[in-house]
């Protein structure tokens, strides 16, 4: 299937937020689609796929104009939208998700249940997927949810495959089987759009790259004449000197220690600390327990035994409200359910955290709220028209940043980072992590827990492993390497 989209214009009400865009995907190619967030590439797509109506310009497939009325009318014609944002449905099965609204049926109306499960198992087998079939979905991880989307998308035998942030939720492991697949579907004559924020990953299964910025193409060229500092230049329209800013770290006492805490069936006998001004990054495949740690220490789950000291006094954390009275913030890594309220404006999510630093005898002070926001929207630079733009609007790297903000805004003693980079920018990423300097320098200690192996050795100054729910090994930042990092993630010592 060839795509041509021209001089493509869209804008949501004040807001343009495509200006004559042009994207060509032919039969068979991988294809990068790259910009910052809010430079309109998830937009365009939807415009292709009928989710958005364009204001004008041209859609052509396969040499005739053709627009869809939405998304499904779009899937039936071959092309199949992997969203960054997952929609699985909770509390449905795995094998119920992945044939929603296609169920297969006998002439009686019976569902064929005992076919279904062989193609899904034909499917899982193809990407190495181990994931039960009758488990509930809402019982799975991040990571397993993705692959569950992709598994979906792979199943209505598309012409196109358009994937958005793919492997921000997946381990080195998955995205090696998720590429496999990737190759095998181009050989089939497949094509992929491929949205990401991984430089790595661009130059590693990519053939051609589309760079957006600002609403408008920039430029398409063979991704093997281009370089990684050229695309950045393109993208953000400025020099980035570095990925990771310089780190001068003044370490000082310990203020979060955690001692023997368990959590049956979860992780055990977990022992570490953490000092002001410390970043202590944490390592491990997907399901090795790092993010449950972390919700225990933030009273989202309860510890069976073991203890957690805040000043080398004992602190008793039953739920989150108390670990924020305690100057702990949690930035989650599923920023869609956990991290914030869509239906809320961004100064409304930004202010939940620090209503009692807003409010007097009851009444919240708007112009202190207000000012608090406007200084937070422009310090980390998320795109909007004003603090009061819904959260669900805002593209997924910039809903990001506005979880970023209302956790910073408590002014924390404890920042826990699950994840904070997922779907971000690279220029975003620079300004989250000299965020996270500027941090330190005052004196606030740093839990930082990441997929991506780089950011881990780039801006931590110590790291832990995480295998099997225990911590398999301890890293300086002076002798630890990818190498020694998955040695210990994959069990090895």
């Amino acid at each position: 299937m060839h795509i041509q989209m021209n001089d493509i214009y869209k804008a949501f009400g004040a807001n343009q937020v495509l200006t004559g865009v042009h994207f060509d995907l032919k039969e068979g190619e991988v294809h990068a689609l790259m910009g910052e967030n809010g430079a309109g590439k998830s937009t365009m797509m939807n415009i292709l796929t009928g989710l958005h109506k364009r204001d004008s310009g041209k859609i052509v497939i396969d040499g005739e104009e053709r627009y869809f009325d939405n998304p499904k009318e779009a899937e039936k014609h071959g092309i199949a939208f992997i969203h960054q944002e997952l929609n699985v449905w909770p509390d449905m099965t795995v094998l119920d998700n992945l044939f929603i609204g296609k169920e297969l049926r006998s002439p009686f109306g019976l569902l064929k249940t005992k076919e279904m499960k062989a193609l899904a198992k034909k499917q899982f087998d193809k990407l190495a997927v181990t994931i039960p079939l009758e488990k509930e979905a809402g019982l799975c991880s991040v990571g397993e949810q993705q692959m569950i989307e992709i598994a979906k998308a792979l199943m209505t035998n598309a012409k196109v495959i358009i994937m958005d942030e793919p492997t921000a939720a997946l381990t080195e492991r998955e995205i090696e089987k998720l590429f496999n697949v990737i190759n095998a579907l181009r050989k089939e004559g497949v094509s992929i759009v491929y949205i990401s924020h991984r430089m790595e990953e661009i130059f590693a299964i990519c053939d051609r790259i589309t760079v957006m910025r600002d609403g408008k193409t920039v430029d398409t060229q063979m991704v093997s004449e281009t370089s990684f500092d050229e695309v950045v230049r393109k993208m953000v329209g400025r020099e980035l000197t570095d990925r990771y800013p310089e780190r001068n770290p003044n370490i000082g006492d310990t203020i979060l220690e955690v001692k023997n805490a368990t959590r049956q069936g979860v992780f055990e006998d977990v022992n570490f600390s953490v000092k002001s001004g410390e970043i202590v990054g944490v390592a491990g495949l997907m399901g090795a327990g790092r993010t449950e740690i972390m919700r225990a220490l933030f009273g989202l789950d309860q510890l069976d035994s073991g203890e957690i000291l805040i000043n080398g006094q004992k602190a008793s954390i039953k739920n989150p409200f108390e670990a924020v009275k305690r100057g702990i913030g949690f930035i989650t890594e599923d920023r869609k359910n956990e991290g914030l309220v869509l239906d809320f404006s961004i100064r409304e999510n930004m202010a939940l955290p620090n209503l009692t630093s807003f409010s007097k005898n009851g009444f919240i002070a708007y112009k202190t709220e207000t000012d608090f926001v406007d200084m937070l929207i422009k310090r980390l630079r998320i795109k909007t028209e004003s603090g009061e733009t819904s959260a669900k609007n805002l593209s997924g790297g910039n809903q990001q940043k506005v979880v970023i903000a209302k956790w910073v805004g408590i002014g924390p003693r404890v920042l826990i980072l699950d994840e904070p980079t997922r779907g971000v920018d690279v220029g975003a990423k620079r300004e989250i992590y000299q965020l996270m300097n500027e941090l330190t320098d005052r004196g606030v200690a740093i839990i930082m827990v990441s997929s991506e192996l780089p950011e881990v050795l780039g801006m931590s100054d110590r790291i832990l492993v995480v295998h099997e729910g225990k911590i398999s090994g301890e890293l300086l930042k002076n002798e630890a390497t990818q190498e020694k990092i998955m040695t210990y993630a994959t069990g090895g010592q």
